[in-house]
């Protein structure tokens, strides 16, 4: 066959996987929360789908067990349109975190998840990370006794051998394995990969268009094309804490992928790896099983009839646009957890006048709930007014604040709740406490904030780890007249000093404090270090004097404007 026609086809493979899961922030993001992320994949992979259908094109979609588990329905359109369904492994995480039986186990449950939706058979995989010939040739013996046909993992070195740089077969235990490499150029002083995604994103296109095309003029091997369907979504969130060289490797040029992959289906022939292989029929024998869907809400076990420990959580928001759905989803099952532990919660979120579209996201999550009150500030005044202006407008004796980006995971509130006895007046969130931690924070904010606790540790009566957390639970009768001076950040270590110097009780509970995700931090440093040694001045003199300089922290009832009523 002629190498240059229109029949020549190379491999098109497509990566199901959501911004989030991605390696850039892996060190940002823990598994464990990823539902509480506004989900995008169910929308990028329809996008990709339609996209492949007008260039009449089939793909290989090397699809996360996750996914496969969340949303069995997607894999099984992605079948359904006559694509290849392959595994991209449970979890996005290094195999180099794994033993050979972890391995073994994330594959059996990947392809039972995947062969179930799509009633195709697995045969192919690809690793999270692009792996080494000289480190990570293991992974072929366990791929080839677990039954898959070929692998698409490996990014070939200059180290390597020739004939691994392109479609290769491996022959491991009487058994032979297909690996189709990510496929690169020789640039004399190495090889540098050419096969897509990110690739084509940073590096100027006409380069990149030459390199495939010398590729398909020069070579019979099938050239080896890759994107994420994330890669189709320029409007995704922005996860902030990422350092400056992860998010411009992430978000990029975001806007570029759609039409290259346009130019490249319509001049190029592509097709999935099994087709490739002349094997499409062989993996289309499976039944199809009934699919399982997963449920949108953790659902509460303990029926309605039963005593519930009532108690509103205090939610203030200021400019958190970008916050709220990962707020929406987390106290989800927040609520359904503290409902299972004998609680049963109200929130109230303070709007503290912000100036981007809270309010309206505000509403559109929260507003039809009944036990959502949500009201604000004509003013901007503080996260500490924020959370004084919820414990007025509640009406329950426990209240609990936190922070709206979760940088302290809300449902540690069950374990919080049990510490707030009949003599304690305030539990209160400690990273700095020796069985707390933190994750990710700048070390400059560490030192900051750590100065501050050793400073009030001194002036105080109670000898606590950290004295400025928003993630408390309060006694309401303890707290809501407080006469607070500073409204501010400041104003949330004033709140825990007066109680301190009034003869309240307060406990610390360990936790771990994490860098915010979403938007930026409004604290201003240099503000906020001198207004704590002033606020630790008015402390001291309060402790030895008990003299108050204090305002009545009191909100007059114009400055509020409650948007939706309680509905209890």
């Amino acid at each position: 066959m002629n190498q240059n026609t229109p029949e020549k086809k190379h491999l098109l493979t497509v990566l199901v996987e959501d911004y989030f899961h991605v390696g850039a922030f892996e060190n940002l993001i823990q598994q464990r929360n990823w539902s509480n992320f506004e989900p995008r994949y169910e929308k990028n992979t329809l996008k990709t789908l339609d996209l492949l259908d007008q260039f009449k094109t089939k793909a290989t979609f090397f699809v996360l067990g996750w996914i496969a588990e969340q949303n069995p329905r997607l894999v099984r359109e992605i079948a359904a349109r006559g694509h290849e369904i392959a595994s991209r492994g449970f979890y996005h995480r290094s195999l180099h975190n794994l033993t050979d039986e972890e391995f073994r186990e994330d594959l059996r449950k990947t392809n039972r998840l995947l062969e179930d939706a799509s009633g195709q058979k697995v045969i192919g995989y690809r690793a999270a990370e692009k792996l080494s010939y000289e480190k990570d040739s293991w992974i072929f013996d366990v791929l080839a006794e677990e039954g898959f046909v070929y692998d698409a993992s490996f990014l070939p070195t200059r180290k390597s051998d020739r004939n691994k740089r392109y479609a290769h077969q491996i022959h491991t235990h009487g058994k032979a394995l297909w690996e189709f490499p990510y496929s690169t150029r020789n640039l004399g002083l190495g090889l540098f990969p050419i096969s897509g995604g990110n690739y084509f994103r940073q590096i100027p296109y006409t380069l990149m268009r030459r390199a495939v095309q010398a590729w398909h003029e020069s070579r019979t091997e099938p050239f080896v094309f890759y994107f994420h369907v994330w890669e189709l979504d320029p409007e995704q969130p922005r996860i902030n804490a990422a350092s400056a060289y992860n998010r411009v490797r992430h978000y990029r040029k975001l806007d570029k992928m759609e039409w290259i992959l346009k130019e490249n289906l319509q001049k190029y022939e592509f097709c999935d790896v099994a087709d490739f292989l002349e094997i499409k029929n062989d993996i289309q024998q499976l039944p199809r099983a009934a699919i399982r869907v997963s449920p949108e809400t953790t659902e509460i076990r303990n029926p309605q009839s039963e005593i519930r420990n009532p108690l509103t959580v205090v939610i203030p928001c200021y400019n958190e646009e970008a916050s709220l759905p990962y707020l929406a989803n987390t106290l989800r099952s927040v609520e359904a957890n503290l409902a299972n532990n004998g609680y049963q919660a109200s929130f109230v979120f303070v709007d503290d006048a912000s100036k981007d579209s809270t309010p309206t996201k505000l509403d559109e999550l929260f507003g039809r709930r009944e036990n959502v009150r949500i009201v604000r500030h004509e003013k901007n005044q503080g996260v500490a007014a924020g959370i004084m202006t919820g414990i007025k407008a509640a009406t329950t004796e426990i209240v609990c604040s936190m922070d709206c980006d979760c940088t302290y995971d809300p449902h540690e509130l069950v374990r919080m709740l049990p510490l707030m006895t009949e003599d304690v007046d305030l539990v209160t969130a400690s990273p700095y406490h020796r069985s707390g931690g933190v994750r990710n924070v700048p070390g400059w904010r560490l030192f900051l904030s750590k100065g501050a606790s050793w400073l009030y540790r001194r002036t105080l009566k109670a000898k606590l780890a950290t004295y400025t957390s928003c993630f408390r639970v309060y006694r309401r009768s303890s707290v809501v007249d407080l006469p607070l001076q500073e409204k501010g950040f400041l104003g949330v270590a004033e709140m825990l000093g007066r109680l301190d110097l009034k003869g309240g009780k307060i406990v610390e509970f360990p936790a771990v404090l994490e860098v915010r995700l979403f938007g930026f931090s409004k604290m201003k440093t240099a503000r906020t270090v001198f207004g704590h040694l002033k606020l630790l001045s008015r402390l001291t003199k309060l402790r030895v004097f008990g003299k108050t300089d204090a305002i009545e922290s009191s909100l007059p009832k114009e400055n509020l404007e409650i948007i939706s009523k309680e509905r209890n």
